[in-house]
Formats: C-alpha cells, sequence, structure tokens
C-alpha cells in the first residue's frame, strides 16, 4: 500500500502545540486537515481525516470544547480508488462558526459475513447546499456500533435513535422553569468530533439528600451505561450555595450523536424533566473529495437514470458493450488479483473483468484464508524506564513510521490533554518524532506512561527522585462544639515540601470554595475549619514523603434546649393560624415544614424568628393549611411538630336537586342512584337512615356510598318497601347537618286477600272480599274475577269489564263439582299478581247428622261430650260442630261453642253444680247445619271422686342438701278430685309459717325457705286428703354449714426431719360429713404459714422434709362438702429439727389390715323414669381391694349395650340408661366381687311411657287430668 503523505505542508517541520499562555498572543484559528488512510482504514475501504493543528477559538457562547479528528466517511462498496500520493485539504476558518460543506452521506461497507444481498448499495441522496448543517440520526440495532467500526480504534458507543432530520427543525416546547432545576441543559451544536457540555443545576435547600438525576437519549436510551471514551457524567455539590451540579460530557462528536435528549430528577414524590436537542455539523471539505458517482456514471447519453447507483444495471449494460472485447482479453489470475486487492476494488474488478455473480464471487473469497499483514507504527519506542530529579525537566520521545497516524500519550491510562493554563506539558513534532516534554517534575509525575499510536502502545516508567519529608511535630487531637473555628498544626523537617491533608483516608479539598484553608510558615504547614460542623468529625492526617501524623477531631453540637414546644390546634375555617415555639441557642435558624414540605413566606404567610422565638402565622387558613407542621433547627436533628386541623362544619345542598317537596318518584324494580351534594371539613361522616335502620356502605340490594363532595343513595331493584323518608346525617368535628328526602316507589297493587264464599247454591254462590292492603301508590281501578274447578288448573275469567265493588255472584256451576275463586286488583300501573284461592266449595246439600253421642266426663261446673262424624258427609264435606246444650224442663238451646269445632269431643264450661241438662251436637257445612243429635237422658252436674296422689319428684326422693344461706323452693306435685286438702309436719310438728312457707294450689304444694338455716333440717311429711282418702310423703331436707375446727392437735413425735401429728375430729361437723383436712405449718421465726397437704382423710400424719435447725408451729382446718373451717387448731407445742447425730426414740408399729369384704354403704332405691328421658341408678359400695363391680337387669349382665353407661367414682357406682322406653322397666341388680367376698343390691325401675297433649285428648283422658300430666313432665324436665 503506497503510504500517504501530507499535502502542501513542508516535511521536517516540528511542530509544537502549548498552551495560550506560552506565547505572547494566540494565533488565528486554523484548521488543518489531513486525508490519509491509516492501515485498519485501509482494509475496510475507508479515508480516515485526521486535524493536526491548533484548536479554534469560538466567538459564541456554544459549549464546545474542542474540535478533534473528524469520523471517517467510508467509500459506498470501496468503488473509489486511493490517490498514490493521498489527498490532504488545509483551510483557514475565517470564524469559529463556519459551517462545513457536505459532499454526501456515507454508507458502511457490508461485513465479511454479510449475506450475499447485503452487497447491493443503496443510491446516494443528492448533495446539500454547501452552508447547511448536517443533522443526523442513526438508528443501530442493540444500541451497538456500526459493523465497519467494530474494528477500528475509534469505535464509539451508540445513542441510539434520535430525532429525525425533519424533526430538528421544528420548535420544541420546553416546559417552564420547575422547583427542581433551576438551570436547564440548553440545546447545542457541536462540529464532528469536537467536545460538548450539558449542565443541569438542582437546589438542595429544601432537599434532604441528594436527587436523582438520569440523562437519556431519545425516548428510551438511558446513558448511564455509555459511559466511557466518548461519554462522560460528573457530579458536584457547592456547600456554600447549596446547589448541585450534574454535567454530560461529549468527547469527540460523531455524526450519530445527533437528536434529542432529555433529563430526568427525582426527589422523593418530586419529578421535573428538560429537553434538548443536540447538532452535529459536519467538517467542510476541498474541491478535491472524489464524487463517487463519477466512478460509475454510465457511457450511454440522454438517459434518464445517468449517474445513478444502480450496480445490477450497470453490471448489465456494461456485460453487453463488453461482450466482444472478452475474446481478445488475455488471460490472467483473476484470484491473485482478487487476493493482492483492496475490499473496496473487488467490485471494480469485477467489472473490468466481466464477472456477474458478484455475490458468488465475495462468498468464495470470504472462504479463501488471508494473510494479513502487521505493520510497525513505532520505528523508535520508548526507553523501559527513566529518571529525574524532583523540579528537573524530562523529554519522552518516539519515532513513528507512519507520521499520520494519530498518537495520545497516557499518565496511569489517564489520557494527557494540553491545558491552557499551564506549561506542565507541552508536546513536540519534528518529522516523525513525537517528543512530549514534562516540566518542574514533582512526585506526581512518578508513574507509568505510554504513548498509543493507532492499535499499538509502548510503555515506560518514570522515576522521580526527592529527600523524604519527616513530621517535626504532629498534630495534636481536638474536641470542639460546632460554629467554632479549629486549627491543626504540623511541623516539617523541610521548607516548602508538599504535603497532603487527608480526613478519614480521602484527600480533603482545599479549592476556593472549600471549607477547608491550608496555609504554611515556612516548616509549619496548617488546615483551618473556620466555621465548623458536626460533618468535620473525623480522623485527619498529614501524609508527608517521609512519615504521616493523624489526630481525632470531634465536633459536637451545642444541646438545644425546647423551651416552648409546638402544639396541636384545631382551627375553624377561615380563622388565623399561629404556631409559637422557643428554642435554645437563640441565634439557631431553622426552617418550617407542612407535610414534609418546606414552607415559604408569603403575602397570607409569616415567619418570624426573634431570639429564641420562632412563630408562623397564617392570616385566614384554608383547608390546604391542614397538616403536620414541624419546625427543624438548622444543624440539629431534633424537630418540634404539631399537627394542624381544619375544620368546617357539614352542610347538605339539597337546593341543587330541584325535586318537588325533596320527593323522588320511581316505578317498582327501575335503579335509582340519588347523588347529594355536600361539603365540610374534615369530610363529613354521612350516615343515611331509614327510619331507625341504618343503610350501610356493604349493602347489597340498597347501599350508600360517600365520597369527597357528594353522597349517594344507590336502590338496585326498587320495591315497594323502599318508599319512605330518608334522614342524612353528616357528622365532623365542626358539627352535625341533617335533611331528610322522601322516595315513592309506585306499583303494580298487592293481591287481595283470598275471597270468602259466605253463601253457596244449588248453581251459584255469593262471594265478598276486601281491598288489598297496598294499592301500590295509585288508587284501585277495579277487580277482576276468575273460577276454576279445583281439580283443574285452567282459570276461566268471569268479567271482561273492571268490577268496582267488592262482592260478586258467580253462576252456572256445576252441582256437586268443587269450585275455587280468586281476584285480581287493577290500579294506573298494572294488574296484580292473583290473590289466593278461595276456600273450595261445593254446590251440595247439608251432611247427616252425627252418631254415638255420649259423656265422657263431668265435674261440677262441666260436662265434656264426645261422639262420631256423621254417616253421609257428601261433596260439600264438613266444615265442624255445633254444640247446644238446655235445662231439663226447658225448651232454650243455649250454643256452648262460638265457633266451629272440628274434633268429635267438647267440653261444656260454666255450668250451675247440681243442675240437670240435656246435650246435642249438629253437623255444619257449606250448605247449612245438619240435623241434630241429643242425648237421651239429662245430665246431673256434679264432680266424681278422684283419689289422691302424691307425685314426688326424683330428686326429693333422696336427702335434699343445701349450704346454709341458700334458698329452698320444693314444688311437689299431686292429683285428686275434689280439690286435696294438703298438711305438713316437720318431724312430727306443724310447721311454723315464720320460718318455712308453704302455698297450696289444686295440684300441687310450694315450700320455700328465703335463707336457709341449720334448724330448718329435718323430715318434713306431707299429707294430702280427699274425704276419707289420703296420700302421704316425706322429704328430707339438710342445711349443712362449714363445720369447726379439729378439737385437739399434739405433737406426738419428731425424728430427723420427720414430725409426727394426731388430732381429734371437730365437735361440729356442719351437719355434713367430714371429707378431709388441711394441714399447714410455720416457721418460729417469721410464723408466715404454708400448706403441706390437702384433703387429708385420717386424723394423723407424719410431715416430712422438715428443715434441720428450723422449729416448726402445725395448725390444721377440718373440711366438708362446704369447704374450710373458718378458724384452725394450733399446736401447743412447737417441733424442734434438731441437727444429726442425735438418736430418735422409735416405737414398734404394726400396720393395719385395711382389707375388707365389699359391703354396701348405700343401696339401690326403687325409681320411676319417663319414657324417652334419661335416668340414672346410684348406689356406694365400701371394699379393699378395689372390687369389680357388674350390673344386671333381670338378673343377666349386661355387656356392652350402647344403651347403658356405668360409671365407678371413689366408691360410688351410677348406671345410667339412656332414653328408657317401658321395655327398659324391671329388677336391676348391682354386685360387687373381690378376693375377700361379694355383696349384692336390688331395685325396681318401672318406666312410664310419654303422650303428646294430642294423643292425650284422642285417648279422651279429661282436660283436668290431662294439664296435671303435662304440669308433672314440665317438672320432670326441669330437675333434669
Amino acid at each position: 500500500m503506497p503510504e500517504p503523505t501530507k499535502k502542501d505542508e513542508p516535511n521536517g517541520q516540528p511542530e509544537e502545540s502549548v498552551a495560550p499562555e506560552s506565547s505572547g498572543a494566540p494565533p488565528p484559528p486554523e484548521i488543518s486537515l489531513e486525508v490519509s488512510p491509516p492501515p485498519e482504514a485501509v482494509a475496510e475501504g475507508k479515508e480516515p481525516v485526521e486535524t493536526d493543528g491548533k484548536k479554534p477559538e469560538s466567538t459564541e457562547p456554544v459549549p464546545v470544547q474542542a474540535v478533534v479528528a473528524q469520523e471517517p466517511c467510508p467509500a459506498v462498496n470501496g468503488s473509489i480508488q486511493p490517490q498514490p500520493g493521498g489527498v490532504g485539504v488545509k483551510e483557514q476558518a475565517e470564524s469559529a462558526n463556519s459551517t462545513l460543506k457536505e459532499e454526501g452521506t456515507c454508507s458502511p461497507p457490508p461485513p465479511d459475513d454479510a449475506k450475499p444481498a447485503a452487497t447491493t448499495p443503496s443510491p446516494t441522496p443528492q448533495p446539500e447546499d454547501a452552508s447547511s448543517t448536517k443533522k443526523l440520526s442513526v438508528e443501530l440495532p442493540n444500541d451497538s456500533v456500526p459493523v465497519p467500526a467494530m474494528g477500528r480504534k475509534d469505535s464509539v458507543w451508540s445513542l441510539g435513535e434520535g430525532q429525525a432530520p425533519d424533526e430538528l427543525d421544528k420548535p420544541v416546547d420546553n416546559p417552564p422553569l420547575s422547583t427542581l432545576l433551576i438551570e436547564r441543559p440548553q440545546s447545542g451544536a457541536v462540529t464532528v468530533g469536537g467536545d460538548i457540555t450539558f449542565v443541569a443545576k438542582v437546589e438542595a435547600k429544601d432537599l434532604l439528600r441528594k436527587p436523582t438525576i438520569k440523562w437519556f437519549k431519545g425516548k428510551w436510551m438511558d446513558l448511564a451505561s455509555k459511559t466511557g471514551k466518548h461519554l462522560q457524567l460528573k457530579e458536584t455539590f457547592d456547600r456554600l450555595t447549596k446547589v448541585h451540579t450534574f454535567e454530560m460530557h461529549i468527547i469527540k462528536a460523531k455524526d450519530n450523536y445527533a437528536g434529542n435528549y432529555r433529563c430526568e430528577v427525582n426527589y422523593k414524590d418530586k419529578f421535573d424533566s428538560c429537553s434538548f436537542d443536540l447538532e452535529i455539523k459536519e467538517a467542510e471539505t476541498g474541491s478535491q473529495n472524489i464524487d463517487i458517482r463519477s466512478a460509475f456514471k454510465r457511457s450511454s447519453e440522454g438517459q434518464e437514470d445517468a449517474g445513478e447507483l444502480d450496480f445490477s444495471g450497470l453490471l448489465k449494460h456494461r456485460n453487453q458493450r463488453e461482450h466482444k472485447q472478452q475474446d481478445d482479453t488475455p488471460e490472467v489470475d483473476v484470484w491473485e488479483i482478487l487476493k493482492n486487492a483492496r475490499p473496496d476494488q473487488y467490485e471494480k474488478i469485477a467489472f473490468m473483468y466481466g464477472i456477474t455473480d458478484l455475490r458468488g464471487l465475495l462468498k468464495r473469497l470470504k472462504k479463501m484464508p488471508k494473510e494479513e499483514k502487521k505493520l510497525e507504527a513505532f520505528a523508535k519506542k520508548l526507553d523501559p524506564a527513566y529518571q529525574v530529579d524532583k523540579g528537573g525537566k524530562i523529554r519522552l520521545v518516539v519515532d513513528l513510521a507512519d507520521p499520520t497516524v494519530e498518537l495520545k500519550w497516557y499518565k496511569n491510562g489517564q489520557e494527557i490533554r494540553p491545558s491552557p493554563n499551564q506549561r506542565k506539558y507541552i508536546f513536540e513534532h519534528k518529522g516523525t518524532q513525537r517528543i512530549m516534554v514534562i516540566n518542574n517534575c514533582s512526585a506526581n509525575d512518578d508513574a507509568a506512561y505510554s504513548v498509543v499510536a493507532g492499535d499499538e502502545k509502548c510503555s515506560t516508567e518514570l522515576f522521580v527522585k526527592e529527600l523524604p519529608v519527616k513530621i517535626v511535630k504532629g498534630i495534636e487531637p481536638v474536641k470542639t462544639t460546632v460554629n467554632e473555628r479549629i486549627e491543626l498544626e504540623c511541623e516539617v523537617s523541610e521548607e516548602g515540601a508538599q504535603v497532603k491533608w487527608l480526613k478519614n483516608g480521602v484527600e480533603v479539598p482545599t479549592g476556593v470554595r472549600s471549607r477547608y484553608r491550608v496555609k504554611c510558615e515556612g516548616t509549619k504547614h496548617f488546615l483551618v475549619i473556620d466555621d465548623a460542623s458536626r460533618d468535620d468529625t473525623g480522623t485527619y492526617s498529614i501524609m508527608a514523603s517521609g512519615g504521616t501524623s493523624e489526630a481525632h477531631i470531634q465536633v459536637d453540637l451545642k444541646p438545644l434546649k425546647v423551651y416552648q414546644d409546638l402544639q396541636d390546634m384545631t382551627v375553624l375555617l377561615g380563622q388565623p393560624i399561629k404556631l409559637h415555639c422557643e428554642i435554645y441557642p437563640g441565634n439557631v435558624p431553622g426552617r418550617w415544614y407542612r407535610n414534609g414540605q418546606l414552607i415559604q413566606p408569603s403575602d397570607r404567610l409569616n415567619i418570624i424568628h426573634r431570639n429564641k422565638v420562632h412563630r408562623l402565622e397564617i392570616v385566614a387558613s384554608s383547608l390546604h393549611d391542614a397538616g403536620d407542621y414541624t419546625f427543624v433547627p438548622e444543624g440539629y436533628s431534633q424537630s418540634l411538630s404539631a399537627k394542624i386541623h381544619i375544620i368546617d362544619p357539614p352542610r347538605v345542598h339539597l337546593d341543587s336537586l330541584n325535586f318537588p317537596d325533596n320527593t323522588v318518584t320511581v316505578v317498582a324494580g327501575n335503579k335509582l342512584r340519588l347523588e347529594i351534594p355536600i361539603s365540610g371539613e374534615p369530610a363529613p361522616r354521612v350516615v343515611w337512615m331509614k327510619g331507625e335502620r341504618v343503610i350501610l356502605e356493604s349493602g347489597h340490594r340498597v347501599h350508600a356510598e360517600t365520597y369527597s363532595d357528594h353522597t349517594s343513595l344507590t336502590i338496585e331493584v326498587t320495591e315497594r318497601e323502599d318508599t319512605g323518608n330518608y334522614k342524612i346525617v353528616l357528622q365532623n368535628e365542626a358539627g352535625e347537618a341533617t335533611a331528610s328526602v322522601k322516595i315513592k316507589v309506585v306499583d303494580i297493587p298487592d293481591p287481595p286477600e283470598a275471597p270468602l264464599v259466605p253463601v253457596v247454591g244449588g248453581d251459584w254462590c255469593s262471594m265478598t272480599w276486601e281491598p288489598p292492603k297496598y294499592d301500590g301508590g295509585s288508587p284501585i281501578l277495579g277487580y277482576y274475577i276468575e273460577r276454576k274447578k279445583k281439580q283443574s288448573s285452567r282459570w276461566m275469567r268471569l268479567n271482561f269489564d273492571l268490577i268496582k265493588e267488592t262482592t260478586f255472584e258467580p253462576k252456572k256451576m256445576i252441582e256437586g263439582v268443587p269450585y275455587e275463586v280468586r281476584i285480581f286488583a287493577v290500579n294506573a300501573i298494572g294488574v296484580s299478581k292473583p290473590s289466593e284461592p278461595s276456600k273450595a266449595f261445593t254446590p251440595l246439600a247439608v251432611t247427616s247428622e252425627p252418631t254415638m253421642l255420649v259423656v265422657d266426663d263431668v265435674t261440677d261446673t262441666t260436662v265434656t261430650v264426645k261422639w262420631r262424624p256423621p254417616e253421609t258427609i257428601g261433596a260439600a264435606g264438613l266444615d265442624g260442630y255445633l254444640v247446644e246444650y238446655c235445662v231439663e224442663g226447658t225448651n232454650d238451646w243455649v250454643i256452648s261453642n262460638k265457633e266451629l269445632t272440628e274434633k268429635t269431643r267438647y267440653t261444656i264450661t260454666g255450668l250451675s253444680p247440681g243442675c240437670k241438662i240435656l246435650v246435642r251436637v249438629k253437623a255444619v257445612n257449606a250448605a247449612g247445619a245438619s240435623a241434630p243429635r241429643t242425648l237421651q237422658h239429662a245430665i246431673l252436674v256434679k264432680e266424681v271422686v278422684e283419689p289422691p296422689k302424691i307425685r314426688v319428684p326424683r330428686h326429693l326422693k333422696q336427702t335434699y342438701t343445701r349450704k346454709v344461706g341458700e334458698t329452698v323452693n320444693l314444688v311437689v306435685p299431686f292429683m285428686g278430685k275434689p280439690r286435696p286438702k294438703v298438711t305438713w309436719l316437720k318431724d312430727g310438728n306443724p310447721i311454723e309459717p315464720s320460718q318455712v312457707s308453704i302455698r297450696n294450689t289444686d295440684c300441687d304444694s310450694i315450700i320455700f325457705i328465703r335463707k336457709a338455716e341449720r334448724s330448718h333440717s329435718g323430715k318434713y311429711d306431707m299429707t294430702v286428703q280427699v274425704e276419707n282418702h289420703v296420700d302421704t310423703a316425706i322429704l328430707d331436707i339438710q342445711i349443712v354449714d362449714l363445720p369447726g375446727p379439729p378439737q385437739c392437735v399434739n405433737i406426738e413425735d419428731v425424728w430427723g426431719g420427720n414430725v409426727a401429728l394426731v388430732w381429734t375430729p371437730p365437735k361440729d361437723n356442719g351437719n355434713a360429713p367430714i371429707t378431709g383436712y388441711t394441714i399447714q405449718k410455720a416457721d418460729k421465726k417469721t410464723m408466715e404459714w404454708f400448706t403441706c397437704i390437702e384433703h387429708y382423710h385420717r386424723n394423723c400424719i407424719t410431715i416430712t422434709e422438715l428443715v434441720v435447725g428450723n422449729e416448726y408451729f402445725f395448725r390444721i382446718f377440718s373440711e366438708n362438702m362446704c369447704g374450710l373451717s373458718e378458724t384452725a387448731t394450733q399446736t401447743k407445742k412447737s417441733a424442734l429439727i434438731v441437727k444429726e447425730g442425735l438418736q430418735m426414740k422409735t416405737q414398734e408399729y404394726n400396720d393395719h389390715d385395711f382389707k375388707e369384704a365389699p359391703k354396701f354403704t348405700q343401696p339401690l332405691i326403687n325409681t320411676f323414669a319417663v319414657a324417652g328421658y334419661n335416668t340414672t341408678l346410684n348406689c356406694s359400695v365400701r371394699a379393699n381391694p378395689r372390687p369389680k363391680v357388674i350390673w344386671m337387669k333381670n338378673k343377666i349382665t349386661i355387656i356392652d349395650d350402647p344403651r347403658y353407661r356405668m360409671f365407678s367414682s371413689q366408691g360410688v357406682c351410677t348406671l345410667e340408661i339412656r332414653k328408657p322406653s317401658p321395655y327398659d322397666g324391671g329388677m336391676y341388680t348391682c354386685k360387687a366381687i373381690n378376693e375377700l367376698g361379694e355383696a349384692q343390691v336390688d331395685c325396681k325401675l318401672e318406666v312410664k311411657g310419654g303422650f303428646t297433649f294430642y294423643e292425650l285428648m284422642q285417648r279422651g283422658v279429661p282436660l283436668h287430668l290431662i294439664d296435671k300430666y303435662m304440669t308433672e313432665s314440665k317438672v320432670v324436665e326441669q330437675e333434669k
């Protein structure tokens, strides 16, 4: 490949690029462009353009940092052949904003592995005017660089999809300045290869932490992941102005960087964004640029497609024109030509040699092995290492094989760029030599340096020699408070030595706006903090080349004292608000916040700070003023808070509804949604009520809903029950408001009640009915009548014109056939549902007379008769019976039952004793009353004597026990006619009415003791007498009380840690057996009593595990079924537990033999049970060892029968019979067996069958006997 050289530039002239202050005045802005194909560009068919010259200065405030190498513009499909000597352009720029001429767009060549279809080029657009600027938006898949640029050194990140060129000319509507962004990035333009910076600033006075910022290109591409060689994001914070500065640097801009960008700032619930545009201007090119279209201009003239890049057509026409020339062309090896040619020459060679299958040619050439040529960029590289004294000067020199290659210097991996403000680094060009001069070398220059030329790199190490600087006097620790001055002093061994101050291992910033000041006085170095804050707390150190020194600084806040805190307030809407607090120190400013938002003073809001007092005043409160108010003293984490509650009385605005009399009318079945405006602060609690019923929000059909400005009542499907007054109640802290709305639901009327048929004829009847109870909210217009046979389901309408009356006579009915009639009510809304059918009626004759009339029972005032139904009833059926009576000797028949009775038994009441009456009975149906059936003989009204019988309840057959003070109320039922005479005796003596109350009725006797005493215990004899008939019963009542204490408690013996106690039972057992004893002990020193054992049954015990050396007293409580005795008997002497080694007198002790044969202490008792109610049989047995208990029925053992349950606890044996029947009656036996013998007891169980009231009536039992039986049944249930 021929090596290109610079054009119009003398070779061998060194060119030095220094800062502006290196010479008197800056030279005029000049752009030097050189077009030379580097090795990698030649391989891809590109002609790179390198900028070599000084950076032009801009006269406009465009944030362009520098103009560097332009992005190479590759030729389309490599159709341009490189010139032998290269092409270079050098042009003097008239101003920094000179526009660059655009010759055309550049399309990258296809990659090696592209599909054959990728070789077909696209037509090149027409060139634009020389004064126009170029706006590009390149869309690359997967945010990657173009494929031809993957192998280049200057490959860049992709900025994604930008705006189309025609959209960039449209005006951009920027949003107004927000509360977050105080300075927004502005749109800008930069030439290709230039640098540009976009700046956004956010004020942090109201922010508690740093906001979050994001930079986007287009709509979605986040640039945070694209930072690197061409994009840098920077964030700084100025503590003095409290401003965050965010910068986006674009370095060496390229064409595809143009487009729309966006900056988004987030802080908690705040959000702000700003859009701006970047315009890329293309560098101006000379007239010597090769026009790619001229190479493919067709030979035919006058054609419409002349000059177009139609490769397929070009191949076709050229193939036709040179078809004859192929025979004269000498044979050559095309593959050798292609191997040695550049890729951009493949298509030309194909044209030249008449190859039409260009795709197949490229595919085959791709599979052939290639030999890569590696070019050496450096003729002479850097030495491995250099050494220089501190303060000296060093020259780093390299020789380039290709002087046109772009060269970059790096220090520790960071690129070294010339700066206009210093002469630290000077770059020189001498022919092929590139020199970097480092002046005034210091310790910071001791680093690794490298130089990169194209794809090659060489490195070296620079060592700076300096004497170590030692620390003579180190820094001392400091402890102070905020707002104080801190000065750290350190003395080193050498004047002017370079030291570094660090805080917590990080270098302290010492810039102009830094809080830290560094000064040096000879060998002394000082770090000064004028206004200390808590952030200054940490470990500070000074670092010199010969050592370090560190000390800790502690900065604490002055203690904050709150003299008066903020108070919660509730304020009516429109009233002033005044918040007041007092704190110390008084000079501490603070900020007011409402709901976390900073409060700024305004016309209606004043913030006052006077010494210790901080006040916030609001002239007239509004709803927005409600919330949590916080005062935060600056520099303190402590804050003062209060809650302001703005209230406004609730109101209901019914006037806006425009309903007459506040009445809403709706047809039943429709949906009703009634919305009523309301107001109030806080939002009032709304309750809808209909009468006393509250309508809930969770209702299914009817529900209420409440919103901020209105409340609604929704009825999904209205019904007639929804008619009524609805009350709305609004409540909040400011008051209460009520309003009423009337809802009227109109509907079809209710069906009338079933019609009555009072009169029935042979083929007609007379029917009447009542109007419906609810007319549907509209008057009744009339009625329709329908009739049907009872066995049929088809109704026939009897009238087609509405009947206004409530009576009607259907006619033309068939005799003997039962009929039913029904009614429809009609109003303006419609026809109601049909009424219930009337009772079936049949137009037939009356029945025959009742049969078998007899007397069932007679009392002093009543006579009960019974009979059989008539033999012939007929089709009309039987409605009931009518019972009449008359006194013998008269003919005045009196109707006993006002209403018909369907039963065949009736009791005539209200008769005079001793009189004689005649009785007759008639059968009645719809046709009338039948002939009467009369008794043949008169009946004497006189009651029959019934012997008395006492029915003692089951729980009173055993001893009835109650505690002292409880109430005794016993009911003992009995039978007998006439009313028996009842007498009571206690232990054979009459009962005193002052002690026991007794009340007697016709069927029972009640004994009542309001407050039982022990004197009420005894056997009570009850006697019931009817004339000469007598029945007796005995009730055993036992009133129990707490027992007395044991009579005497003695210490019988003491040995080791044991004490033997003996006592005698109490004199008073409380009228109940003693069930046990409770023994307690107490140490003589403390006399605190502790329970040793409870429920102990014997009269002697041995207390063990006593503490040696202690002296004990003992006391004993007696216990019966009522509880422990009120007092206890204590031992007169104490028991001293002696230490070990003492002998104890032991007495011979013979074990008592507790074995005994079974013996029943409580036998079984004969029992009566009611069928269907559980009953139990109980007895108690004593035996040792524990006996085996066997239950038998009629001498047959009961085994695994689910109807029986057997229990045995503490010697008490129980047999439960579940829901017995008369079959369960019989002789029951309980047998106890152990190894010493056996015993048994027997009882008889009688089960009486239970009958219902209806069954007793059917059996013909007199009413007074049924009443007594039912009363006894209730008593049995209560006892159970």
